[in-house]
């Protein structure tokens, strides 16, 4: 192996690489740690502006099919790609994928009689078929039975092996097979299955079946970063971005951390990546997994490029069940190794039906792809944005999505456009020149109004976007429409027909909300989007679409629109049953 750089020799006396004995590390001897690689030890989330946006979702098990859960995650990571690359941000990457390893796979390959890699390989397709249905612009899919992720997950441990923060020791506590993880017994408790009345113990945390083990696997020291996780967490508040999420991870923390166990027997697991130099013990699933977010960025990383294909992570997004993998073991196994931690976690909460959590075990599950093709491609997005659970859970209904479509772009959106076309006669450009001129007439107190909510509702957006909460984001947008149709109820410009100046201000005024709510709403709906800019003419070009245009009064140059029947809607009625 090749010599590990100074950084990598100041946590320990090397072991030889491949050791099992027990190392025991002393109160003072992690102070020192502590101390001697606090520098490099990644604490800060301060950006980098040299390097990539890079953003992430969790890798999806491929033990069944998609649901709309997952539909979820990867609609916020390309809204939020997408709205980087609107700010100018070409080079931001998005990164998804399915996690292949471990117990579950390993049955579930069974059960169905197949191979387990061709049991991969064709679920693996159907996610990568819902992320192009969904016009997903993610730039990698990763898989972690991808041998360059392998390689990675290899090399990991090594660098973990050789600093000693890997011991053998026997474990015994209570294993959830459905969640990959062991829990200790303050986290379990004794329940009826519903279905048959069997007595079984299960997670507090997940409600899943447990079951005792004890067996001799490998140990990561994770006791030994309690303080630096402290440290962490109060030196970037807004690492989690959620203050509960937050402090009830510290809480965890504080609390006291036991050493992790980070690999099975091989008799129990054979389907994962096996321990470098013994073959009788089978990496845990969870280092396996989370390192996917390094092997896309170049890991092990090319001393000076470190930060070339993004890392750190700008932002990873997760759902709540998997908090502690992401937010505790995750920033521990990269402080271990002196790696850059990722800025942000951004945690949603799940979607239910009939107020009971989507479930492919249960079968309590909404197909994504019915719901593209019965909807279409953006009114999904748009829905699954509007209402999803940032916070906390959402109720996915049918007849919530058709009410958010005739409302907010049926009504909304596709309203106002078809009566300042109707008023027009989709003639934009004399109100816009007369824009250019300036206008003749002096504004009214709902001009006023209005063109004062167009130079700032942008400004509202761009905020709640750089907090990664695209949920307001959209509402903002949707509370735009309200406002221009009420601006346009109230000026009422088709009872001045004769006044063409006080007409042009208000078909102005009108327009500029189509063209910026156009802008804005293009990482959101692309497609619809794209139609919004197209049907009132502005140039199809990053500068004329780009944040930098939406602004009031920025491009005078639109308006020389296709030729468009006034009969073809912009958003039609919905063909489905309320």
């Amino acid at each position: 192996m090749a010599t590990l750089p100074r950084s990598f020799r100041c946590a320990v006396t090397l072991r030889p690489l491949l050791s099992r004995r027990i190392i025991t590390l002393s109160t003072s001897l992690r102070q020192s740690i502590s101390r001697q690689c606090r520098h490099a030890a990644g604490y800060s989330t301060q950006a980098n502006s040299q390097k990539p946006f890079y953003v992430t979702t969790p890798i999806f098990y491929v033990n069944a099919a998609p649901h709309v859960g997952h539909l979820y995650s990867m609609v916020l990571g390309d809204v939020i790609k997408r709205w980087e690359q609107l700010k100018g941000n070409k080079d931001a990457i998005f990164l998804t994928g399915t996690d292949e390893h471990g117990i579950k796979i390993q049955q579930a390959a069974q059960e169905a009689g197949m191979d387990t890699q061709a049991f991969c390989d064709m679920n693996c397709k159907t996610f990568k078929d819902l992320a192009r249905a969904a016009n997903i612009s993610n730039d990698h899919f990763i898989r972690t039975t991808d041998e360059a992720h392998k390689d990675a997950v290899r090399y990991f441990w090594e660098m973990l092996q050789h600093r000693g923060y890997i011991y053998t020791k026997k474990h015994e506590g209570w294993y959830s097979v459905s969640d990959e993880a062991f829990y200790p017994q303050s986290q379990v408790e004794p329940s009826l299955d519903p279905a048959t009345g069997r007595k079984r113990m299960v997670s507090t945390e997940t409600g899943k079946e447990v079951e005792w083990s004890s067996e001799t696997n490998y140990h990561f020291r994770l006791s030994a970063f309690r303080d630096r996780l402290l440290e962490f967490y109060e030196l970037n508040p807004k690492f989690i971005l959620s203050k509960s999420h937050m402090m009830n991870v510290k809480q965890a923390v504080e609390e006291g951390l036991q050493d992790l166990s980070v690999s099975r027997p091989v008799e129990r697991l054979t389907w994962g990546v096996r321990v470098p130099g013994d073959d009788s013990q089978t990496i845990y699933v969870w280092l396996d997994a989370l390192i996917n977010y390094l092997t896309k960025a170049g890991y092990p990383f090319t001393p000076g490029k470190e930060s070339d294909l993004g890392w750190p992570a700008d932002l990873h997004i997760v759902g709540k069940d998997i908090i502690r993998f992401h937010c505790i073991y995750w920033p521990a196994f990269l402080m271990a190794l002196d790696l850059p931690l990722p800025r942000h976690v951004l945690v949603h909460g799940h979607w239910t039906m009939n107020k009971a959590k989507m479930s492919k075990s249960t079968g309590n599950v909404v197909n994504p792809f019915f719901a593209i093709d019965r909807f279409s491609v953006d009114i999904m997005r748009f829905f699954l944005t509007l209402r999803g659970p940032l916070g906390d859970d959402s109720n996915y209904d049918n007849s919530n999505i058709v009410n958010d479509y005739k409302k907010y772009l049926q009504y909304g959106v596709g309203n106002v456009y078809q009566r300042l076309m109707g008023l027009t006669k989709m003639q934009l450009r004399p109100s816009i020149e007369a824009a250019r001129s300036g206008f003749t007439t002096e504004p009214n107190e709902y001009d006023i109004e209005f063109e004062q909510y167009l130079h700032t509702f942008p400004k509202i957006v761009e905020r709640n976007m750089e907090a990664f909460h695209s949920k307001a984001a959209l509402r903002e947008i949707v509370d735009a429409t309200m406002k221009a149709q009420n601006y346009f109820h109230h000026s009422a410009p088709w009872q001045h027909k004769d006044d063409l100046s006080r007409c042009y201000r208000v078909f102005y005024n009108v327009s500029e909300y189509l063209r910026i709510a156009g802008i804005l709403l293009q990482p959101f709906v692309p497609q619809k989007a794209s139609e919004v800019l197209d049907r009132i003419g502005v140039r199809q070009d990053a500068v004329a679409r780009g944040f930098g245009a939406a602004q009031y009064g920025a491009d005078y140059e639109y308006g020389h629109a296709p030729k468009v029947d006034k009969r073809e809607l912009l958003f039609p009625p919905l063909m489905v049953e309320d």
